[in-house]
């Protein structure tokens, strides 16, 4: 179990980088005395995790090939196997990035889509990213797996009135009107295997977070939503198509950036 979390983590990271500045592991950047970084943003605060995971990849790398593989790198293989290892698809990775000297906590906490986004919200997010709305669809997937703090969705709990009763029911005693906003719920009914049980939960109104529910809401996206859900294939054919996508992302390479030898902080 401790595993799969771990896993869920890298991909989980590695699209907040990509809907950020790029695939260049400015998440994984430490506050310092003279710098903030991304990790306190409202978006990412208490929600993303494993960097010690990512920490001891990168100080095994260091010691067979120091300099070599940047942490942006590291990232973009363990998204993709992190996938595979939990079932999902697997695309062909693309090496080379280097590793941002920046990080910005104001686009962090303006570019991530909120847990409230309405469908065009959704669909305007990932438009100014490059990603077409069935891109977008595809990439939600990815809440196939993890779990997500009662803060993100006690709203719908309590005042949306497109979700399942007796789901809804079986989540308030974990997220009250108050209090334990660090609790956490699945995102979906197997979250620890990648699979299309995300769409088939989103057709059954037991979407835990509002802006997935707004995926299939009487929309344009509802349609997808169906073939995803009837169909497996379909739906690891066009996530890794889209990650791979979302792995070009505005990539640092030559002379830009630098190969961080700790992923924490700049050279």
């Amino acid at each position: 179990m401790k595993l799969a979390w771990e896993l869920h983590c890298f991909a989980f990271i590695f699209m907040i980088v990509l809907l950020m500045q790029g695939c260049d592991a400015s998440v994984l950047l430490d506050d310092t005395a003279n710098f903030t970084g991304e990790k306190t943003a409202g978006p990412n605060s208490n929600s993303i995790r494993g960097f010690d995971v990512i920490d001891n990849i990168k100080t095994q790398l260091e010691r067979q090939c120091p300099g070599v593989v940047s942490c942006a790198d590291i990232l973009s293989a363990a998204a993709r196997d992190s996938v595979v290892a939990l079932g999902g698809p697997g695309w062909n990775v693309l090496f080379g990035r280097r590793d941002s000297t920046t990080a910005s906590l104001s686009a962090a906490n303006s570019n991530l889509p909120s847990p409230a986004s309405s469908l065009s919200a959704l669909i305007s997010s990932f438009s100014n990213q490059g990603f077409t709305a069935n891109e977008m669809v595809a990439l939600s997937g990815a809440h196939t797996i993890g779990q997500a703090r009662c803060t993100t969705f006690r709203n719908r709990l309590y005042n949306d009135n497109n979700i399942n009763a007796s789901f809804a029911s079986s989540l308030r005693p974990n997220c009250p009107t108050s209090g334990g906003d660090n609790n956490l719920s699945p995102l979906d009914s197997t979250p620890t295997n990648f699979d299309n049980r995300y769409y088939n939960d989103l057709i059954n109104q037991r979407g835990l977070l509002h802006s997935d529910q707004e995926l299939f809401n009487g929309g344009s996206a509802d349609a997808q939503v169906t073939t995803y859900g009837s169909n497996s294939a379909t739906f690891f054919r066009d996530f890794a198509s889209a990650m791979l996508k979302m792995s070009n992302l505005g990539p640092l390479t030559g002379s830009s950036g630098q190969v961080r030898t700790n992923c924490r902080r700049t050279n």
